[in-house]
């Protein structure tokens, strides 16, 4: 099964930058679908954006549109999130999810589609 591990949160100001990483392994083949969710404190999971791995295809949730990019680096295994004019809205931890290989869901924004969570990394923008 793929395991994988988020790094590159922190604090920054508000219109600041940061790019998270996601390190996948444990698997040959790669997932299908991989996604950035978010979690304030207080509130649910949401989707922030998801790629499918052999297409490249990404989605954006609406909030993030134009300011968050998602990319991969399959040579590494590795998923990035560029995240730019940040807001204090943008506050939470930030997840990591994968699904396997074989499964190719239609839907990205639904947490329960992905089998594969990092521990997360803490985002914190201050106005």
């Amino acid at each position: 099964q793929v395991q994988v591990v988020e790094s590159g949160g922190g604090s920054v100001q508000a219109g600041g930058s940061l790019r998270l990483s996601c390190a996948a392994s444990g698997n040959p083949y790669p997932p299908c679908l991989m996604a950035w969710f978010r979690q304030a404190t207080g509130k649910e999971r949401e989707g922030v954006a998801a790629v499918y791995t052999s297409t490249g295809k990404a989605y954006y949730a609406d909030s993030v549109k134009g300011r968050f990019t998602i990319s991969q680096d399959n040579a590494k295994n590795t998923l990035y999130l560029q995240m730019d004019s940040l807001k204090p809205e943008d506050t939470a931890k930030y997840y990591c999810a994968a699904t396997r290989p074989n499964l190719c869901p239609s839907s990205w924004v639904l947490p329960d589609v992905y089998d594969t969570w990092g521990q997360g990394t803490l985002v914190t923008v201050s106005s």
